[in-house]
């Protein structure tokens, strides 16, 4: 296998994290089972040989064809071959079943004719529909955040981010456990329990029940370690913060080209895949504007329809990057058939993690394979969008300049006279602020910038002597 060298003869990081992915892959037609925590049947997937299944309820077909693919799409990733995709026309998902009995009959003929093994719902499914439609599919049935929850833990590679996945997970699991066989027998109690005497009569605890403690005290101890591990990146946000650098986070749908954005804008060389949630553990890199302006990139989590609340929970720490930036790049696919609808996805989570007010720059990506129409679209609905394309580099430079002009923090617009024996406060002030003009005097240097609240007090002093 070729990698890729830079000058110094070391391999490129996007490069290795790729490769490293593609080293473990999964195979078709073996099992994807996972050790449970517990001793009753775990709905672990096996993702082999699919059959799609959505419910239509609102909206055009059109619609819920593109939902159907991008279900696909998220299959495919979880390393699952798509063998048939059906869509039922309901005013609402069947309480019992989720598509209905009759539905469900011929579902099951579907299954038996491709001979899938797995059947995957475009929805949330509660726990009495999943069993009572595997009851009539005699298959595995799994729904959309389970399937969302198993590519997480796929990608996850750091210890935060696996322990985040972890939690999402049990969260999800925990409504869902289900005793099957005799694990549903009480522990001890009387004669039921084998007349072991003494001690051993009353209710006792079930099993199951002894499996949701487990869980819970699980749960609790992940979350103790995630707030422990959250703590390093708080350190570095408030560093960053006292030194008045601006923070931008680059958002947006899953797929939609976020870090090959980055990676074109820093040359960060972090991993780009064309796969969903590539990019589970955030990435911050400097930057600096065309003036010099330093400022941080932080490329996040990709979002997606019907994101499950239990991994924006879950993932609350990782999402403060978008929460604490001063700018958010909210970066759209323009050659997605529905790129309102990804706006639209992304700024339902914004509201849920309380980033919806901040400053928002969009960026339509993929320029090169969009449709002329659609540009045109998503111009007039987003005034002030830059369009670009992250491959081949078109727009790139009028981004940074959008970035430069929306970047926070400069309120104070100053003329100083700094004596030369305060360079390192020039130094600052072409560090973190934005410099108009610069002249050397015999008094000093001559500055009109402008500048952050926290600096513009430290040349306070000086101002008066650029007047004088």
């Amino acid at each position: 296998m070729t990698q890729t060298f830079n000058e110094d003869l070391e391999p490129l990081t996007g490069e290795l994290d790729l490769e490293d992915r593609r080293a473990l892959r999964r195979v078709a037609g073996l099992s994807t089972e996972l050790t449970d925590v517990t001793e009753v049947e775990y709905r672990s997937l096996r993702l082999e040989r699919v059959v799609l299944v959505g419910v239509w309820t609102e909206g055009t077909a059109e619609q819920a064809e593109n939902s159907l693919r991008e279900l696909a799409l998220l299959a495919e990733t979880a390393g699952s071959e798509v063998l048939e995709g059906l869509v039922q026309r309901r005013t609402r998902p069947d309480p019992a079943t989720y598509i209905g009995s009759g539905k469900a009959a011929e579902l099951r003929d579907v299954v038996i004719a491709t001979g899938a093994d797995t059947v995957i719902c475009d929805g949330e499914l509660a726990p009495g529909q999943l069993r009572h439609l595997e009851d009539v599919v005699q298959v595995k049935v799994i729904d959309r955040t389970a399937l969302i929850l198993d590519i997480f833990a796929q990608h996850a590679k750091s210890r935060e981010g696996k322990a985040q996945v972890e939690l999402a997970q049990l969260d999800y699991l925990l409504p869902r456990l289900r005793g099957w066989g005799g694990n549903l027998s009480r522990q001890v109690g009387g004669r039921a329990a084998g007349g072991v005497g003494i001690g051993g009569r009353g209710p006792g605890e079930t099993k199951i029940e002894l499996d949701r403690r487990r869980i819970r005290t699980r749960m609790a101890k992940l979350r103790r370690e995630i707030a422990e591990m959250s703590k390093s990146r708080d350190t570095k946000r408030g560093e960053r913060r006292r030194n008045a650098v601006p923070a931008v986070a680059i958002a947006g749908y899953t797929n939609a080209g976020k870090s090959s954005l980055l990676n074109r804008l820093t040359g960060a060389g972090v991993l780009v895949e064309d796969a969903l949630f590539a990019t589970l553990d955030p990435t911050v890199r400097r930057a600096e504007t065309e003036s010099g302006r330093a400022y941080t990139l932080a490329d996040t989590v990709g979002f997606v329809r019907h994101l499950p609340h239990q991994l924006v929970e879950a993932f609350r720490s990782t999402l403060e990057e978008v929460t604490d930036a001063g700018l958010v790049l909210h970066v759209v696919d323009g050659s997605d058939p529905e790129p309102e609808a990804q706006l639209d996805a992304v700024r339902e989570v914004f509201r849920e993690i309380g980033a919806d007010r901040l400053p928002e720059l969009v960026v339509v990506n993929k320029a090169d394979a969009a449709d002329d129409l659609t540009i045109a679209r998503l111009r007039r609905r987003e005034p002030g969008c830059v369009v670009v394309s992250a491959r081949t580099g078109a727009g790139i430079a009028e981004l940074r300049a959008a970035i430069e002009e929306n970047l926070p923090g400069l309120e104070h617009e100053m003329h100083v006279l700094v004596p030369y024996g305060r360079g390192d406060l020039v130094a600052r002030v072409h560090e973190r602020g934005e410099v108009h003009s610069a002249e050397h005097l015999a008094e000093g240097t001559a500055l009109h910038a402008r500048v952050p609240a926290a600096l513009a007090a430290e040349l306070a002093p000086y101002e008066a002597l650029a007047a004088t």
